[in-house]
């Protein structure tokens, strides 16, 4: 696993919404730091220079600043 972004705050729609630190596609699957699944990448927002993923939370959310993490 590697570090891919952190979480910046819950939507109102409920999806997650991860600032980018490392390129993502959608459709991928994000992880917490204990490997247990976030979510699903849904789009990519924001400018180029500072994406942002909104993610489909598969029930299970975090707080302000937790790591998500891309399984190799």
């Amino acid at each position: 696993m590697f570090q891919v972004g952190t979480l910046s705050h819950q939507a109102k729609s409920g999806r997650l919404i991860v600032r980018l630190t490392k390129e993502v596609k959608p459709g991928v699957t994000l992880l917490d730091e204990n490997g247990r699944k976030l979510g699903r990448v849904v789009e990519l927002i924001g400018p180029v220079r500072a994406p942002y993923a909104s993610v489909a939370a598969s029930g299970r959310t975090g707080k302000k600043g937790d790591p998500a993490f891309l399984e190799r």
